[in-house]
């Protein structure tokens, strides 16, 4: 499903980022990135995302070479993904459903079909009653919340998350991953990168640790 190989991303001042990474996720797993700040766990997410594109190296997602994608087909690719970022990227001026249906609104789905979609995303997070909210009056917790709604609505095959409970307080960081070990279960594949080293250990879940750009891998739970 998620394949990099050989995959080097330096940036501008020749600081490398990643240095000649090897990683393959198959279709339906779920998988953590760890590491500490500055390892490339952010850098590997936009890489696959087309966020950002390798120095060196190739990248597929669902057998498909995406390293040199044109940008008019970057929206195309990203409607088989949903992104969860640490710092939610809401808009303060529109409310909780308005900001779930965003990514259907774009893709030119009928209204009938956003009123669905949406609802069932809001519903699996808890937050249907919070339809008609402004994401300001939401707590943090539900702010992510409505980021993970918004990231899923459009029943992608992927789904990437960026330290999404960066912020959050142990008991809501918890819930969180459960919610995308739900996902998971349902045939998405999920990849997420996270420093809270005890609680990834607790998901039983394949670790992948990365150090200076690059990687070793961990099965189970942190020794």
């Amino acid at each position: 499903m998620i394949e990099l190989q050989n995959v080097t991303k330096r940036y501008p001042g020749n600081q490398e980022a990643l240095s000649s990474l090897n990683l393959a996720l198959e279709r339906g797993e779920m998988v953590f990135l760890t590491g500490p700040s500055g390892a490339g766990k952010s850098t590997l997410l936009k890489l696959v995302a087309a966020i950002e594109r390798p120095t060196h190296g190739q990248i597929f997602i669902n057998q498909r070479n995406i390293t040199h994608i044109p940008k008019h087909k970057v929206p195309n690719l990203r409607r088989y993904m949903g992104i969860v970022f640490q710092d939610h990227h809401l808009l303060y001026d529109r409310n909780v459903f308005e900001n779930v249906s965003l990514p259907l609104q774009i893709a030119g789905y009928a209204q009938a079909d956003i009123r669905r979609r949406v609802r069932a995303a809001l519903d699996k997070v808890s937050l249907l009653n919070k339809e008609h909210s402004m994401p300001i009056t939401l707590s943090g917790g539900e702010q992510q919340r409505v980021g993970i709604a918004r990231a899923v609505v459009n029943k992608p095959a992927i789904l990437l998350a960026d330290e999404p409970t960066g912020n959050l307080d142990p008991q809501l960081s918890a819930e969180i991953m459960h919610l995308f070990s739900e996902f998971n279960q349902v045939g998405v594949t999920v990849l997420v990168a996270s420093h809270d080293l005890s609680l990834i250990s607790r998901m039983r879940k394949r670790i992948v640790r990365l150090r200076d750009g690059r990687s070793s891998e961990g099965g189970g739970p942190l020794a």
